[in-house]
């Protein structure tokens, strides 16, 4: 049984890594594949022998003894356990997302443009890496990448010049999103489960994910592409005036939540909610709407369209939402059964020591560096949340803080390996082999360069 349900896991996880050549919306395989593994565990409960623990991350003894009823409960107070923990992610991702649209609503996001008064190709670039290594640290990535892109369509008119930019602002993005806990979906992972803390995220990962960023972006400053002037477009301004107040609010809204949860050791997702309400309250008061966020009488559905919260709500990236709830259930799945944790076993006896030592074990870099590799040919979340599973290191080791890294950086290699490339594939429609031609050997450079940087910082100090 623990076979067919590993064959049901990869024809999905093929699935969804073959999303463009299926046509088919990656969310799909992801609900349908937690569903069957879920269903088939509950009818081969009997069977199984092993049952993993997750709250003392340690196999369950005597599983095989238990009546059909106690397993039957086991499970559901399992699935109940990781339902939990995967809706804390979920709920903060959409704190994180309405927020981010509330700022858009009032083209808050214009305000950036306004940093970019050269017409010198070389500094512009070096203005959006930097930007896209500060913005995705606050927003993520994702959304750095698509308003960057966004204010890059209205500043570059040539498109073979905007697609170089496009891509050393995938790699800016996603180097900027691995050392921030919010930064990235899979560094928020670890970060909600205990994984790692903010301050020692940033101390140990800023400067590899700022290495990362600065040799692929110095080099390329040197490229026939960035050399030379553009041609500017006039700028038209912000449509609203209350644009600059609600950025800066909702970037502040945001950069509390660590600060939330350090103070209250609460949940990262309670400070997410209670930065919302503050930026949504704003936001009302700023439109000329007074319908409340909790209406849903026909009036109010007449004038929605005016309230920022409602309009907000519309945007928001939902199928990115299910998709996270599939894809960590599923893996949720193959941990409760323990295939997980003896895979980790297996791999960390049988893979070269050429690691950290960690609780009396040791893990292999080159283990951490494939995984980088590996997030970007297939998605970096089902990766880090196999991790979770598999690897049992206390909070901040230097294991967690590697992954985050790789992870998060090792994606930009393809431009299918993150979400920002693949979002900024659709904005400006880059071809996958001018990507694996001109910008993967930069991201290759870099996330190499940022795994050294790591490891010399780990052995030096």
């Amino acid at each position: 049984m623990e076979t067919l349900l590993v064959v049901i896991f990869v024809i999905g996880y093929l699935a969804i890594t073959l999303e463009h050549n299926l046509k088919i919306d990656k969310l799909i395989p992801a609900l349908a594949m937690m569903a069957i593994l879920w269903a088939m565990m509950a009818f081969g409960i009997d069977g199984f022998n092993t049952w993993f623990d997750s709250g003392n991350h340690a196999l369950l003894e005597n599983f095989g003894a238990f009546g059909h009823e106690e397993k039957m409960e086991l499970m559901e107070e399992t699935l109940l356990h990781h339902l939990g923990k995967t809706a804390e992610i979920l709920v903060f991702l959409i704190g994180a997302m309405t927020i981010v649209e509330i700022i858009d609503y009032f083209d808050g996001f214009s305000t950036i443009k306004s940093f970019v008064k050269t017409r010198s190709k070389k500094k512009i670039l070096w203005i959006f890496s930097f930007l896209a290594f500060i913005l995705s640290a606050i927003i993520d990535n994702l959304t750095a990448t698509i308003v960057l892109i966004s204010i890059l369509q209205k500043i570059v008119k040539d498109r073979e010049v905007r697609l170089w930019y496009a891509g050393l602002i995938i790699i800016a993005a996603n180097a900027g999103g691995a050392w921030s806990p919010i930064g990235d979906v899979t560094t928020t992972m670890l970060w909600i489960g205990d994984k790692v803390s903010t301050a020692m995220l940033i101390e140990h990962l800023l400067i590899p994910s700022l290495v990362c960023m600065l040799i692929p972006s110095f080099i390329a400053s040197f490229l026939p592409a960035f050399k030379g002037e553009i041609e500017m477009e006039e700028d038209t301004g912000a449509k609203s005036k209350f644009g600059p107040t609600m950025l800066y609010l909702g970037l502040a809204a945001i950069v509390f939540v660590p600060i939330f949860k350090t103070l209250t050791h609460l949940p990262p997702y309670v400070g997410m909610m209670l930065s919302l309400a503050v930026v949504a309250t704003f936001a009302e008061i700023y439109s000329n709407s007074k319908i409340a966020i909790s209406s849903v009488d026909h009036e109010s559905d007449a004038a929605a369209h005016h309230s920022p919260v409602h309009s907000a709500l519309t945007k928001i990236e939902l199928p990115s939402i299910l998709f996270f709830l599939g894809i960590l259930m599923a893996v949720a799945a193959l941990e409760s059964l323990g295939l997980l944790f003896n895979f980790a076993e297996g791999l960390k006896q049988g893979m070269p020591l050429m690691g950290t030592e960690m609780a009396g074990t040791q893990v292999s870099d080159l283990v951490v560096i494939l995984l980088g590799i590996g997030s970007a040919i297939i998605d970096n979340v089902p990766l880090v949340a196999a991790s979770l599973g598999m690897f049992s290191e206390p909070m901040d080791d230097q294991l967690w803080h590697f992954i985050a890294y790789s992870a998060g950086t090792g994606g930009s290699m393809l431009i299918i390996g993150s979400a920002a490339g693949v979002v900024a594939m659709g904005m400006e429609k880059i071809d996958f082999f001018w990507y694996l031609k001109k910008i993967s050997w930069l991201a290759f450079v870099g996330f190499i360069a940022g795994a050294i940087c790591y490891m010399f910082m780990r052995y030096l100090f």
